[in-house]
């Protein structure tokens, strides 16, 4: 059993789902964090550190938001992840 701080609104955090088995949802695993960011990454400027920093996020966050900018909505996470200067780390 996992015992949760903090409110969810009635629901599990997508990173301590678990499946029938007890085991950690397989779909943490199965984000290819390479395909996503190169598609989110697509469109910037200066690709190399999207590219670096949307990795850097996926890899803790396991999810990237759809399309190259915005829809912080869908991965909270994501979203959430600031700087040490309070920016948005990821794109």
């Amino acid at each position: 059993m996992v015992a949760l701080v903090g409110e969810f609104n009635g629901q599990i955090p997508h990173m301590m789902q678990t499946n029938t088995s007890g085991d950690i949802n397989s779909s943490l695993q199965d984000i290819d964090c390479g395909e996503r960011c190169d598609a989110r990454c697509s469109k910037a400027s200066r690709s190399k550190m999207c590219l670096r920093a949307c990795k850097t996020c996926c890899e803790r966050c396991h999810c990237v938001p759809p399309g190259t900018y915005g829809n912080y909505d869908t991965c909270a996470c994501y979203a959430n992840m600031t700087t040490h200067g309070g920016r948005r780390k990821c794109p």
